[in-house]
């Protein structure tokens, strides 16, 4: 019997043969050849050699099939939390949380797992023992003269977003050439070491708005963690290290979000590195991705301390307005992430009174019968656990997630091909 999760094991998720060959009208012999090509799983009927079909796997095929042919309204709906649009070796997304490469992520974030070592395993494959070597960091232009571009003040996702299109004016050697006659792009040695510098760079420049000072000291740090935390002005203590780590680790992929999707646009045209993930940037940022974070950031500052929380939950609730970092779609049981991050705040600084309001906030939307929290508001509980400055999480979110944007914009050019969606046309 295939081996499949316990939420796939219940009767009513399957089809027999001749229903499933119905749904994609399709004769029983070409069901039975995408079964003996692992596209649909199987399972004993109980009858004879009659057997079972997956309906998750009969759906997806549906709706690929539907989106080639021309349906514009399915494919136009695989666009909208649909069935995936894109085939990926890198992401599942499964009841525990996302799964690299086959590796559950919450789990080697609680075992502290390095978040460099997760990265290569996003861009190789391969996961190394301990964080790989890295050399002293060394940017190409001065810290300071990137900082006389930004308003004082500026926060972290804003100075990356300027940050990073700088340091590729700076790289010559940054295009990625041609690609071969099938259109792919292999990913050279010189590519990976040039995305384990982007993103030692990006862990070191987050407060550039703030401190120019902080990202000399920072770029030589060793670890991404403590560069983030030197960066940012916190202390980069062994705890402290930890959890900042387990928040990039947990961040660092999530199948083909927002931003994920327009790295692999950008990335399909043959786009360099800095522009791919200047191009996720520009994702996150918004208010209903990365930038949620910051919402959540104000809404904890509104309730101020943890007896006002039930009152501002109520405030906002009573003026019809949403309540940021709770519910996910993926997560209808609730954000694994979130909960690991959660746990691990609460373990570094139980006594802080910033985190005491996350923590009441999250109480206030249980009690108030809403949706578990996210990952805007663990990312949100390690800030205040560590006295951060406001903005910092997004700054993790952001830092985690490129290594992943890095492994899907390498995937995406060594498949070879360019994303090019069709429009379905409503106008006059």
């Amino acid at each position: 019997m295939v081996d499949l999760p316990d939420s796939e094991q219940r009767p009513s998720a399957y089809v027999t043969g001749a229903e499933a060959a119905e749904l994609l009208g399709v004769k029983r012999e070409t069901l039975y050849a995408y079964a003996s090509r692992g596209v649909l799983r199987g399972v004993p009927g109980g009858r004879g050699r009659a057997r079972l079909y997956l309906r998750a796997d009969i759906e997806r095929l549906k709706a690929r099939h539907d989106a080639r042919a021309g349906h514009g309204p399915v494919a136009a709906e695989a666009l909208r939390w649909g069935e995936p649009v894109l085939e990926s070796a890198l992401t599942a997304i499964g009841p525990r949380g996302p799964v690299y490469r086959g590796k559950e992520a919450v789990a080697l974030a609680l075992e502290d797992a390095p978040f460099e070592a997760v990265a290569e395993l996003l861009w190789t494959g391969e996961l190394p023992v301990g964080a790989p070597a890295a050399r002293p960091g060394r940017l190409s232009v001065r810290p300071a003269k990137l900082a006389a571009l930004l308003p004082e003040g500026t926060p972290p996702l804003a100075a990356l977003a300027l940050v990073v299109p700088a340091l590729g004016a700076h790289d010559p050697a940054r295009h990625v050439g041609a690609p071969s006659g099938d259109g792919r792009i292999p990913t050279s040695d010189a590519e990976r070491a040039r995305a384990r510098a982007l993103v030692r760079s990006l862990a070191a420049l987050v407060g550039l708005g703030r401190d120019p000072a902080r990202a000399t000291a920072a770029l030589e740090a060793e670890g991404a963690a403590r560069r983030l935390l030197v960066a940012l002005g916190a202390s980069p203590s062994k705890k402290a290290e930890r959890a900042v780590n387990r928040a990039l680790l947990i961040s660092a992929d999530h199948e083909l979000n927002a931003s994920t999707f327009a790295v692999r646009v950008a990335a399909s045209t043959g786009a360099d590195l800095y522009a791919c993930v200047s191009a996720g940037l520009a994702a996150l940022s918004g208010p209903r991705h990365g930038g949620a974070t910051d919402r959540v950031e104000a809404l904890v500052a509104e309730a101020a301390r943890p007896e006002r929380a039930a009152a501002a939950v109520h405030e906002r609730l009573r003026r019809g307005e949403p309540i940021p970092g709770f519910g996910h779609r993926l997560y209808p049981e609730g954000d694994p992430r979130a909960q690991a991050l959660l746990d691990t705040a609460r373990a570094l600084a139980p006594q802080s009174a910033a985190l005491r309001t996350v923590l009441a906030l999250v109480d206030a939307l249980r009690d108030a019968g809403h949706d578990p929290p996210s990952l805007d508001m663990g990312l949100v509980a390690i800030t205040a656990a560590l006295g951060l400055p406001s903005g910092s999480a997004a700054a993790l979110f952001a830092v985690g997630r490129a290594a992943g944007w890095i492994a899907h914009a390498f995937e995406q050019r060594e498949a070879g091909y360019m994303l090019r969606p069709r429009a379905r046309y409503t106008g006059p």
